[in-house]
């Protein structure tokens, strides 16, 4: 599996257990399921692009 299939299936997994936490926390009402599903993407593409960034600058070396 390569690294970018790594970090997809990761953003996702980190996405659907935050939305699911953060809905169990804040209860089931329909506005709340609405807005913490429209968060939870939005941290899973936030967390996409920190991860690739952080994998890409920090940890591995430079080519030159």
């Amino acid at each position: 599996m390569s690294f970018d299939t790594r970090l997809v299936l990761s953003s996702i997994l980190f996405a659907v257990l935050w939305t699911a936490f953060m809905i169990w926390w804040t209860g089931t009402e329909t506005a709340n399921i609405v807005a913490m599903s429209i968060a939870g993407i939005v941290a899973g593409v936030a967390w996409y692009f920190a991860m690739r960034w952080f994998n890409r600058r920090l940890l591995r070396p430079p080519s030159n």
